[in-house]
């Protein structure tokens, strides 16, 4: 069983990230598609049959050097296209909320000595965190997250100056712990919102106590060094789509109806299902960030570790 409230290094950030998965990887991808795959599943629907068209016809436009077809594509399905914009937003954003909160659940019951964990048990911890949950996924979406994105937009912005890649390398991973550790901290004890946020924050650069030394360098090379294997991992299952389309592109006669829409037929759905099949690989893939995020959060609550280490010592003490 894993320890999970201790003092962690760089490197054990990653090999314990891994070992959780050894440990719990089966019960906890079984919980987490149960919960979350009929969201993913809609979420691939609407973009195969709501984009499809969409897509279509701007590339079919692009190819056969007539924009105003496209245009008159925009202008012909614009109700379409928002309900479409519409549904993908809530979708994606539930989901985000469900993703982030997973495994703060998850990891709050094993940290807790639970081992069995089944779809139920995380299902009723939303519906008994129900207020929290909805003011999270409301905070997230129309606070955290945009503020988020104008940091992130700043930071690439600066790319074209070379000193935005050193700053990207900074921001992202700092950003992405700032929510982890928010949703961690605000389902693990009874602070509000903002104070959560402000521990986030600040538990980035400091432990809890103030005595010890900044655990920001080994949580910034965690995440950065974790972020890389998941980008290599998921660019290999997210460029199949682009592979397949190309290789069509190249290989098919002109003919008018391909030049007008590429993802018409047979083709366009083996497309979309290969971009579905590598977007859910992906979302399983992060999970691994998510996780070794939470480890993160536990290191950085040194007030509990002694706590947790005498009831784990009593616990030994019951069951011998």
């Amino acid at each position: 069983m894993m320890q999970f409230y201790k003092r962690r290094d760089f490197g054990t950030f990653i090999t314990d990230s891994f070992n959780f998965f050894k440990l719990y990887g089966k019960n906890y991808f079984k919980n987490f598609m149960l919960l979350n795959g009929l969201l993913l599943i809609l979420m691939v629907v609407v973009i195969v049959f709501g984009y499809k068209e969409f897509l279509g016809a701007f590339f079919g436009s692009n190819m056969a050097g007539q924009s105003y077809y496209f245009e008159q594509f925009l202008s012909d399905n614009t109700g379409m296209l928002v309900v479409c914009g519409i549904l993908l937003f809530i979708l994606s954003s539930a989901l985000m909320i469900v993703n982030f909160l997973f495994p703060v659940f998850y990891m709050k019951r094993v940290a807790e000595g639970q081992t069995n964990i089944k779809a139920d048990d995380i299902l009723s911890d939303f519906k008994a965190n129900g207020k929290k949950v909805t003011a999270a996924y409301f905070g997230l979406t129309f606070l955290v997250l945009p503020v988020a994105f104008v940091i992130f937009g700043i930071s690439y912005i600066l790319v074209f100056i070379l000193i935005g890649l050193v700053v990207m390398l900074f921001v992202v991973p700092n950003l992405f712990n700032i929510i982890l550790f928010f949703c961690f901290d605000y389902f693990n004890g009874k602070k509000g919102f903002f104070e959560s946020l402000s521990y986030a924050i600040r538990s980035q650069f400091s432990y809890k106590n103030g005595r010890e030394n900044s655990p920001y360098w080994k949580y910034w090379g965690a995440t950065i060094i974790m972020m890389v294997l998941f980008y290599i991992v998921s660019v290999f299952f997210t460029s199949v789509p682009m592979i397949l389309f190309f290789i069509k592109l190249s290989t098919t006669a002109p003919d008018a109806q391909f030049e007008q829409n590429p993802f018409a037929g047979s083709f366009g759905i083996l497309f979309f299902m290969i971009y579905g099949i590598s977007s859910v690989i992906s979302t399983l893939l992060m999970n691994v960030l998510y996780v070794n995020s939470g480890l993160m959060y536990y290191d950085s609550r040194t007030d509990l570790h002694q706590k947790m280490e005498l009831a784990e010592i009593d616990t030994i003490g019951i069951n011998e």
